[in-house]
């Protein structure tokens, strides 16, 4: 028996999320507003039209900053302004090829950027919980059969990837030099590949199979053989926010986590396309294409027991819930549908699910 997460925690604190404009962080939002959370988010405009956070339709109580996080003078503005007690660092430059175009920006918001964060956390006495989230792909991938742990060499291949790694690092030296005597609790979530209703990202499997479902066209698929660690979006966020209130209360929680799927759920990227087929149905095919692009990890899982074994923690949705789940968004959208209230219905069923 596992425990669900208590969230009348978060009633009337003080959370302040980068990036919450994008597609994790307008769920974030939309979990944390609905348990009565003070919110502040501060980020760039959403980065597509149409975006998640503007279907969302949020109330005025979200404070929202539109801010880069490269500028600290500004960031340290609306920081201190919020006085916030729990922080969530989203903000990222979060695509593989993206970063192969433009690097600079890579690394200037992805390690720059949580330079800029903890330097805010720093001189912020409010503060007690941090929670940094960086990717599964901050590991040397060796390509090899089994999950990658924490105390693996942290070295990503491509500019994201490695940037995250530096963030990594960037975190873990704040640690040790300003934190390590004062009675703040930061840790760093080792992400694999979140799926979910409201991403439009350009580049990414699954927005693009709804792109080209809806429009009756075959799905590209770039590496159909690629095996990646795949999980409904809200698990990744349940255990942000279970870190960040375990460590709120007990220091010694803080720590470095993976944070994916089991190992049945690390499915290669053509199985995830069939069973998106298989629930958007419409006749939907798809079409192996190699477009000659930059280099990708093949093979990338995570080793979780770190997470399990402290927290008592399990993934809640396997792959195909997770799919399930993201069509079912999806075709509400397409409709015309109110997918604010579909959100609302799924992170009920998720934090109250019977385990």
């Amino acid at each position: 028996m596992i425990s669900l997460l208590d969230m009348s925690f978060y009633k009337g604190k003080k959370v302040f999320i980068t990036g919450h404009t994008g597609f994790k962080g307008s769920w974030l939002c939309k979990i944390l507003l609905n348990a009565g959370a003070v919110v502040t988010g501060y980020s760039l405009a959403p980065q597509t039209t149409p975006n998640l956070y503007d279907l969302c339709h949020f109330p005025e109580q979200l404070h929202s900053i539109i801010g880069d996080i490269r500028e600290l003078d500004n960031l340290m503005v609306h920081f201190l302004n919020a006085k916030p007690e729990i922080v969530f660092h989203l903000a990222a430059q979060p695509l593989v090829r993206d970063s192969y175009d433009n690097p600079v920006y890579t690394y200037e918001t992805n390690v720059m950027g949580t330079v800029n964060l903890l330097e805010c956390v720093r001189q912020t006495s409010s503060v007690k919980s941090v929670v940094n989230v960086t990717t599964d792909k901050v590991y040397f991938n060796h390509e090899w059969d089994w999950g990658y742990r924490e105390n693996e060499l942290l070295n990503g291949f491509d500019p994201y990837s490695n940037s995250k790694s530096c963030s990594e690092l960037v975190t873990s030296s704040y640690i040790n030099s300003f934190f390590s005597e004062r009675k703040l609790s930061v840790s760093t979530a080792r992400a694999g590949n979140v799926i979910g209703g409201g991403d439009f990202a350009s580049n990414r499997i699954i927005p693009d199979c709804v792109r080209a479902a809806s429009k009756g066209e075959p799905i590209v698929v770039r590496n159909p053989n690629s095996t990646r660690p795949y999980q409904h979006v809200l698990d990744p966020l349940y255990a942000y926010l279970m870190i960040a209130k375990e460590q709120f209360l007990d220091t010694s929680i803080a720590g470095c986590y993976n944070v994916g799927p089991e190992d049945s759920d690390c499915v290669t990227t053509g199985r995830l396309v069939d069973l998106f087929i298989d629930y958007w149905r419409d006749d939907a095919t798809w079409i192996n294409v190699n477009d000659g692009g930059p280099h990708e990890a093949n093979f990338l899982k995570l080793d979780c027991s770190k997470l399990k074994n402290r927290f008592h923690w399990k993934p809640t949705w396997d792959v195909e819930r997770a799919i399930q789940k993201t069509v079912e968004w999806s075709k509400i959208y397409m409709t015309n549908g109110d997918v604010s209230k579909c959100m609302d219905l799924q992170i009920d069923e998720f934090f109250n699910r019977n385990h």
